[in-house]
């Protein structure tokens, strides 16, 4: 589907005569609410409308103007000073301290590997101080943002599996210890609320370990670099380094525990993705945790809506709203442990089932589609706007 976009793309029309003839605006934002319903799980439906372009009442333009003068300053100093502050805490603590290297002699970025360097396998005082720190600051962080109470709920469920639980095969005196931490993607906010909550490492791209400030603190979270455009005959490839992962903390209560959304990317929230199958191919137990954001005015998921766009309205809403669920944990049958997808497929029904979320089949590739035929009918709204003008 993308490689069709592409062609349309490299083959413009040549001339004026080729090019079709604009719609009417009424054809045109019927084609959009045709578009939101095909990409359901993509489409805004709060208050700010298709990728927050509004229209918007005139009431909320003056709430908006009212925020950007005084909440949006305020909570941008605040953010930043608490961003800086904790990347002191992770460079004075990792001070005269060797990054952990795993496996190097598998990773190294000769022909396009990804050389995996973390301090989440630091132990000790210095390693308490960090994860103590990152977790009451990334609290801190969302209550900045707004987020001043986070409404977490833990279902009344005994272990659960699909056949373990009745073959009663669960040893209930030592349970074992999930492997890895599975969750819906909604926001970048989920981020910060899974390191308040439980400090996990997450999935980057390599350049992120790059990065000013976030570089390092990245890597005090343990986060797993990849670098998806390698093709070194050598090169484990993300699955490979993420099971190697997800073995290592269901083995080890002192190995980071590793945090992955399974969807790949961002929805509305409503509805829940066909997940992949990298959190499952080890066969080790997961712990489910299902986020929900309800809103009144402006939904915090990112999916149409541009990154600086988003931040801005966010700041600018005084409230936001959280909501948790903690599922127990998951341990998968011995069928399910051969079976990747039929595991990713039950886990997927429990948290639908569980967050009253709607299942869906698009991926990654749908939603690159509709962001462009979006993108596409937009500008031929603006154009209709400045002939009026």
């Amino acid at each position: 589907m993308e490689s069709e976009l592409k062609e349309m793309n490299s083959n413009p029309p040549s001339s004026k005569e080729e090019r079709p003839l604009l719609k009417s605006e009424s054809d045109v934002s019927a084609a959009i609410e045709e578009l939101d319903k095909k990409f359901a799980p993509y489409a805004r439906t709060d208050l700010y409308g298709t990728m927050g372009l509004g229209p918007f009442p005139l009431t909320e333009k003056v709430k908006l103007a009212v925020a950007m003068v005084t909440l949006v300053p305020v909570r941008f100093i605040l953010a930043m000073s608490i961003l800086l502050l904790y990347y002191l805490v992770c460079r004075v603590f990792t001070l005269f301290s060797s990054p952990y290297r795993g496996a190097e002699e598998e990773e190294e970025e000769e022909g396009g590997g990804v050389v995996q360097e973390d301090y989440a396998h630091m132990g000790g005082w210095r390693r308490s101080v960090i994860v103590g720190c990152g977790r009451f600051l990334s609290r801190v962080l969302l209550f900045v943002f707004g987020f001043y109470w986070i409404h977490e709920s833990r279902p009344d469920h005994e272990t659960t599996s699909s056949e373990v639980a009745q073959e009663g095969e669960i040893d209930k005196e030592e349970p074992e210890r999930p492997g890895v931490i599975v969750s819906n993607h909604v926001s970048y906010l989920d981020i910060l609320y899974h390191m308040s909550a439980s400090f996990p490492s997450f999935v980057a791209k390599r350049s992120v370990g790059k990065l000013p400030l976030v570089g390092l603190i990245s890597k005090c979270l343990g986060c797993v670099y990849v670098q998806r455009e390698a093709k070194s005959p050598d090169f484990k490839g993300v699955s490979g380094t993420v099971n190697e992962r997800v073995r290592e903390a269901h083995r080890n209560k002192s190995a980071p525990t590793i945090m992955l959304f399974p969807e790949g990317t961002t929805t509305n929230g409503d509805y829940l993705l066909t997940f992949k199958t990298g959190a499952f191919l080890a066969g080790t137990p997961v712990l489910p945790v299902i986020l929900k954001y309800p809103y009144e005015r402006f939904s915090v998921a990112w999916d149409t809506i541009s990154g600086a766009r988003h931040v801005l309205f966010l700041l600018c809403q005084f409230v936001n709203h959280l909501e948790v669920i903690r599922l127990p944990v998951y341990y998968p049958s011995q069928e399910e442990k051969d079976n990747p997808k039929l595991y990713a497929s039950n886990v997927r029904r429990l948290m639908a089932s569980e967050g009253n979320m709607i299942l869906s089949d698009l991926g990654l590739g749908d939603k690159r589609i509709y962001h462009a035929t979006l993108n596409g009918n937009l500008s031929q709204l603006r154009v209709f706007h400045q002939k009026e003008e």
